[in-house]
């Protein structure tokens, strides 16, 4: 057959083929149009003896399935099947927002179910005229659900992200996708790897639904649940997500996170740790600031200092904690504390710790306890070293409580109080100011004989083996030496003296224990002997 022969042939088969396609166009009101039709092709042939159903076309060859046209170099069409197979520059157009590209593509009409072969690159014009690309080498288009997916490899690249994975699926309509198995997120200021992925081109809010890790130059993410939105950079993460910024965590049941801020919040069993300055905070709510460093927690709140060696447990109705500079923090707390380590346990309504100097600042009825002395006050100030107490400050209306039996207690009182300790025992005790003691004599087989009082401006007191070894008083002391028998109750203790046993945390877990101080237990009340067994 000549060219011109052939092109007559072709343009014959054409005509009959538009004259078939507006015989169907007629009937579409009532019955979808299904069927796939040629509509040029530059040479059309048959081989009835190799294959009768199938036609062979080459040069400009368009088909069209309703509102799908298909273009290729060479083709083959199987009529009766409904079905083609293209070759060359192959491009598949889907109204003006949707275009195909490949080296292959096999059309089942029947399906509705295009399969693209080699280098094949999806466009999906966006209502904002930006373009969504898919690449891939091997792609499934279902014009159907109208969903275009990939399961060897591919890639999704919008204005914002770039997205690949082993299997990806892309709807044009809801603009959602889909990815799993070695999922990447690539944007410019993070990357985000995960191994279950949504992402929504329009939203730009990539969903989290398997274990996922997000790296960035201002930390790091782990979240196994909830949501990105990469355009805005804030996050909502579930699950006991874990944010990650320097040398501090958050870990939240759940975590609101904004990452251009550096502002995380979380809720539900909350912990926020500190590995440079060695302290955790707790609770079941709380927030973190990565710019200035200030952590905030409350509602069952609890704190562990652990820089010291010994882990000092605190617990609060809130805490806060603040950066001073890049190596020292000051941890506040407020109302109704209690903290436990081994060596001391206290109890106050507000406390500051400062991480560079190691104190301890409690206020407004304050009480501490070392072994068996309790020291109560004003404000106490601790200062600690290493895993051991240095010394502790007692400012004003200063008393120190020594207990020997449930009925006798050495007591010391005063202006200001300092006591020193060497290794973990209490070595000396310096009173500044109204010094005032009570101290029982007891002997060897701790039967106890008499009570010395004594009052005086200064006093210090010199222990070995947490018994008194030596005693100053001055100027000009008054003492009084008593007979234990000939004691009168109100005689065994000073003015403002109480037995606090009953409130002392007992170990790490006893912080958490509300106790609430007797109302007539305040220094300035009047105060009866009364029985100082302790209480449970």
């Amino acid at each position: 057959m000549t060219m011109k022969g052939a092109k007559s042939y072709s343009f014959v088969l054409l005509s009959l083929a538009f004259a078939i396609h507006g015989s169907a166009q007629q009937q579409s009101d009532t019955v979808p149009t299904t069927k796939v039709y040629l509509e040029h092709a530059d040479v059309q042939s048959f081989d009835k003896q190799t294959n009768a159903d199938r036609q062979v076309l080459t040069g400009n060859v368009r088909f069209r399935h309703d509102s799908s046209f298909m273009y290729c170099d060479s083709a083959y069409f199987f009529d009766q099947n409904n079905s083609l197979e293209a070759f060359g520059t192959v491009r598949m157009e889907q109204g003006d927002t949707l275009f195909v590209f490949g080296d292959y593509l096999f059309y089942d009409g029947a399906r509705q179910l295009a399969m693209i072969r080699e280098n094949v690159r999806m466009e999906s014009i966006q209502p904002d005229s930006s373009i969504v690309t898919l690449f891939t080498d091997s792609l499934n288009y279902d014009r159907t659900a109208n969903i275009g997916y990939y399961f060897d490899g591919g890639m999704i690249v919008d204005v914002e992200n770039e997205l690949t994975s082993v299997y990806g699926q892309f709807s044009p309509t809801t603009k959602h996708s889909v990815f799993h198995d070695s999922v990447c997120l690539k944007n410019p200021q993070f990357t985000l790897y995960s191994d279950t992925l949504h992402y929504n081109t329009g939203s730009k809010i990539a969903t989290i639904l398997g274990p996922s890790v997000i790296v960035s130059d201002s930390g790091t993410i782990h979240s196994s649940r909830g949501w990105y939105n990469t355009a805005d950079n804030t996050s909502l993460l579930l699950d006991r997500s874990t944010v990650y910024s320097g040398d501090r965590m958050l870990t939240g049941d759940s975590i609101v996170y904004d990452r251009a801020t550096g502002f995380g919040e979380a809720f539900g069993n909350i912990f926020m740790h500190d590995t440079l300055n060695k302290i955790i905070l707790e609770g079941h709510y709380g927030y973190y600031d990565e710019k200035t460093e200030y952590a905030f927690a409350t509602d069952s709140a609890r704190c562990l200092e652990y820089s010291q060696g010994d882990t000092l447990y605190m617990r609060a109705d809130t805490f806060e904690m603040a950066a001073i500079d890049s190596s020292r923090r000051e941890l506040k707390a407020y109302h109704r504390v209690r903290f436990y380590r081994q060596d001391i346990q206290g109890v106050c309504d507000s406390m500051i710790f400062d991480t560079k100097d190691s104190i301890l600042h409690m206020y407004t009825d304050p009480v501490l306890w070392n072994e068996q002395y309790q020291l109560y006050g004003d404000t106490i100030k601790t200062f600690l070293r290493d895993s051991t107490i240095d010394h502790i400050l007692v400012r004003q209306s200063a008393f120190a409580v020594q207990q020997l039996d449930s009925l006798a207690f050495n007591q010391l009182k005063g202006r200001d109080l300092y006591a020193y300790f060497e290794g973990k025992a209490l070595h000396m005790i310096y009173i500044d100011g109204s010094a005032e003691t009570i101290y029982y004599s007891v002997q060897e087989d701790n039967i106890i004989l008499e009570m010395n009082e004594t009052r005086s401006s200064y006093l210090r007191m010199w222990f070995k083996d947490n018994k008194m070894e030596k005693l100053l008083i001055l100027p000009e002391p008054q003492a009084k030496l008593t007979p234990i028998f000939l004691l009168e109750p109100e005689q065994r203790t000073l003015k403002d003296f109480f037995w606090y046993d009953y409130m002392r945390p007992l170990d790490k877990d006893d912080i958490y224990r509300v106790i609430e101080r007797k109302a007539d237990e305040k220094p300035g009340r009047n105060n009866k002997f009364r029985n100082f067994a302790p209480q449970t």
